[in-house]
This record gives C-alpha cells, structure tokens and sequence, in this order.
C-alpha cells in the first residue's frame, strides 16, 4: 500500500495526534517514514523591529532560536518513534509558504501518504486563521491522511 509517509509536523499537541497516528500506521504496513517541520523566515519587519529593541544581529539570534527549537522537537519525535519501534528521518525546512514546502518535499521525496493534523476549523474560522492543511489537500495529487 504505502511505502514512504510524510508525517508533518509543527510541534503542538494536535500534532502530536497526527506524530502518533503516522507512526503508527508505518509499523503497521512497514512503510518509511519521513518527518518535516517547516518554519517561517524571520521577516523584515520583525528584524527591524528586534534591532530597535537592541538586539545585534536579529538573523543569527532567531536561526539559533530555531535550531534549539528543532532540536528540542527532534528528540520528542525521535522518542515517540522509539515508542512506536519505527525508525523515521527527520528534516526541516524554511519557507514562507508551509503548505507548498510539505507538498514539494512529499513529491521530491517520493512520498506516497502525508500525514497532517488539522483542528477541523469551518467558514469564517478557517478562512480567517488560515489552514495549512486545506492549502496542502487543494495542492497535492499525493494521498493526504488528516487527523483531528
């Protein structure tokens, strides 16, 4: 059935559902599984704004932020993986687009499930807090799972 499952990830609770479900499915069929988390760059505004405040270097303090923060993410999922008795590898990548970095990673990668969790938001709620998990459903032809 399927053979290599993106399980994507932002580290909240809700994701962790879908972490759980992921890694479980793959024990079960013997598929690979990739996990990836993707983060937004800091934007110029936030910069400016972090420099004005006093802070030197605003670039280098947030990629060092982010790489704790991955780290500290990576050993959780590395735990639920061991958990799960599956071996997963682990990727992350920046982009201002989330939604279309998962689906450009799940097609280079040869990806044939991605697995996302979504809080199941309807109407004026989702189209006003957004929904990286309805954008990745409308872009992909790959088969999404979504847990809720």
């Amino acid at each position: 059935m399927y053979k290599h499952i993106l399980v994507a990830t932002d580290g909240s609770e809700l994701a962790q559902k879908g972490l759980d479900q992921g890694l479980a499915l793959a024990k079960l069929i013997g598929a690979k599984v990739t996990v990836l988390t993707v983060s937004e760059p800091l934007s110029a505004d936030a910069a400016r704004a972090a420099q004005q405040a006093g802070i030197d270097n605003p670039a280098t303090r947030y990629d060092q932020q982010i790489a704790n923060k991955m780290s500290e993410r990576f050993a959780q999922i590395e735990k639920s993986a061991a958990e799960h008795g599956v071996k997963v590898n682990l990727n992350h990548e920046i982009d201002n687009a989330p939604a279309e970095a998962i689906v450009r990673f799940a097609k280079y990668n040869d990806c044939d499930l991605i697995v996302m969790s979504s809080h199941g938001r309807r109407g004026v709620q989702k189209m006003l807090l957004g929904s990286q998990t309805s954008e990745v459903l409308v872009k992909t032809t790959i088969p999404v799972l979504v847990i809720r």
